[in-house]
């Protein structure tokens, strides 16, 4: 199976979201996707100078993105800072810290106490989309379709924002998204877990590339699946054939040892039951080709079928009974 390569190690969520964050995003559209990140994983942070919108991410990538898209639409340009986390794995989170808080939130017409998406920042698909890039850049994950477990989501804070966000998937024009919404510890879940949904969304959201590897590896692992099933299915066949053959052959040595060969009715079903006696592991559509070859006369596989229901109730009308087979 085809396997989508880490790129320096990134998880395939990461590598989709470096993937959007590398996009350039139009002037009208970039207070749509400030505003889904923001309104998805954005908090205050009280300065000497007042207060600042902290938008921060894991990603170098993503948070070079805020802080370019922050510094074209606002006064006062923003900053940098650090923090890392500790124990296992130590990640290094990169905060974009935007000055004058009140009036960016006010442009982005976030509300940090409502749930509610306001509609001027999601009036079209294009900025519904781009809403949407946002908050999945803000706390959004995707499984890699290596796993079987096909699940895109979006983590947030809020019942109410959660269900606002559902909404605004499933209604995006154009696509056929039924997003639910479940809890996870103190965390509201919005995610989908069709494959074709979750691929529809990446392309949705900009994250072309990471779209074509969850393809490439979700075709190859169902033709696995369709290979599997074929050869479960000749196994399961196999079996059947086995055991029609080993319950037709019992009931021919039956009759014979009590009544003889004359009892079947014709020259054909003798030559037919000669032939499973002698080969006990054959199809009915190989015994008809031997019969065939035999009697040089074409004998069909239906033919064939109605002789052994034939030998079936020759079988019981001589006393024969399913226990001894």
């Amino acid at each position: 199976m085809a396997r989508p390569k880490k790129t320096n190690g990134l998880s395939f969520a990461m590598q989709a979201k470096e993937e959007i964050a590398a996009h350039q995003f139009p002037a009208e559209l970039q207070r749509s996707l400030l505003s889904g990140f923001a309104k998805t994983s954005g908090s205050l942070r009280l300065t000497d100078s007042g207060e600042e919108l902290d938008l921060s991410s894991e990603s170098a990538k993503v948070a070079k993105l805020l802080y370019l898209l922050a510094g074209r639409r606002y006064e006062g340009a923003p900053h940098f800072a650090y923090s890392r986390s500790f124990g296992r794995g130590k990640k290094t989170r990169y905060h974009v810290l935007i000055p004058h808080a009140d009036k960016v939130l006010d442009d982005l017409k976030v509300d940090f106490l409502s749930g509610k998406i306001n509609p001027d920042v999601v009036q079209g698909d294009e900025e519904a989309s781009c809403y949407l890039s946002g908050a999945f850049l803000a706390s959004g994950s995707v499984n890699s379709p290596v796993s079987s477990n096909y699940h895109l989501e979006i983590a947030v804070n809020s019942s109410s924002y959660a269900k606002w966000l559902s909404h605004l998937i499933n209604k995006v024009l154009g696509h056929h998204f039924t997003s639910k919404v479940s809890t996870r510890r103190n965390q509201w879940i919005v995610y989908l877990k069709r494959s074709d949904q979750i691929s529809e969304f990446l392309v949705l959201i900009g994250a072309t590339e990471a779209c074509l590897k969850f393809e490439s590896v979700r075709i190859d692992r169902e033709e696995i699946n369709i290979e599997n099933r074929l050869i479960n299915l000749d196994s399961a066949n196999m079996s059947k054939t086995l055991q029609t053959g080993r319950k037709q052959v019992k009931q021919i040595q039956y009759l014979v040892e009590k009544c003889g060969f004359d009892v079947f009715p014709s020259d054909k079903a003798i030559a037919l039951m000669k032939l499973r006696l002698a080969h006990p592991e054959a199809s009915l559509g190989e015994l008809a080709e031997m019969l065939s070859e035999e009697l040089s006369s074409t004998v069909s596989k239906s033919n064939v079928n109605h002789l052994f229901r034939a030998l079936e109730d020759l079988y019981h009308d001589n006393g024969g009974t399913d226990d001894e087979q």
